[in-house]
């Protein structure tokens, strides 16, 4: 089994350079399902059903979401029936699945989100609490987990709690691609973040003018996503069958 996962798509760069690279990583790269990060799909921030179908459209099979989650109120109206997850460690009343399940020729194959605490301002439960007691009555053949967290380090520790009980591990939400793809001392694989999926020079995807005057005046201001040509794709492929996590990145170049 061998699982594409792109880490976070932001606006509509995110998305064409999902329908610009997806193809040249087909050509070279045999992959069973592909998974992403969407939570900042739709305008830089959330998910709506529009964006929604264009990325079933192009072959997803599960979308994991975020700290955006429902920052698109659209979003409710089609959430429970989507092949979405929305974070585990949410409020049990939260709608939307706490995992999704996708049977691939008799395989099954899980994806689960949890939300980091630290620096995230969300009123969330404890993420080890809650993905302990999931896999307690969880059964899949495989079993991936997006950690959207702002820490490394809590990242880090989650993945350690998860080692040898789920087979991967991948992290999302700070949108910079980490140089540690590996296999933890348990045999689960691991990225501390995936990257992003959207303009290359904006600043983790948002228009760069904005956040630069943000950081030189101390001023709040409302960020929406880099307009560009000039893209970049990143992800990782999971391959169970020899355990590995190799690490995919795709960028144009000027």
């Amino acid at each position: 089994m061998r699982i594409l996962y792109l880490g976070d798509i932001y606006g509509e760069a995110g998305l064409k350079a999902v329908v610009k690279f997806l193809p040249k990583i087909k050509d070279t790269t045999d992959y069973d399902l592909l998974f992403v990060n969407g939570e900042n799909v739709t305008q830089g921030l959330g998910l709506n059903l529009k964006d929604y179908k264009k990325l079933m459209a192009l072959g997803v099979a599960g979308i994991s979401l975020g700290n955006h989650a429902f920052s698109k109120k659209e979003l409710l109206t089609f959430i429970d029936d989507a092949n979405v997850v929305r974070p585990l460690n949410y409020p049990k009343t939260t709608p939307g699945k706490p995992y999704l399940t996708i049977n691939f020729n008799g395989t099954k194959v899980t994806i689960i989100q949890l939300m980091g605490r630290i620096f995230m301002h969300d009123p969330l439960n404890n993420p080890f609490e809650a993905i302990d007691t999931l896999l307690l009555s969880l059964e899949s053949d495989y079993i991936i987990v997006d950690i959207h967290a702002e820490a490394t380090s809590e990242k880090l520790a989650l993945a350690h709690h998860m080692d040898g009980r789920v087979d991967a591990i991948v992290g999302t939400h700070t949108h910079v691609a980490t140089n540690d793809a590996m296999r933890l001392p348990k045999g689960s694989l691991y990225i501390t973040d995936l990257g992003m999926c959207g303009a290359k020079y904006g600043i983790l995807g948002a228009d760069k003018d904005i956040v630069l005057n943000k950081f030189l005046t101390g001023m709040p201001a409302r960020l929406k996503p880099q307009e560009t040509d000039i893209l970049q794709l990143n992800g990782v492929l999971l391959d169970f069958d020899k355990n590995t996590i190799q690490p995919i990145n795709y960028t144009d170049k000027e």
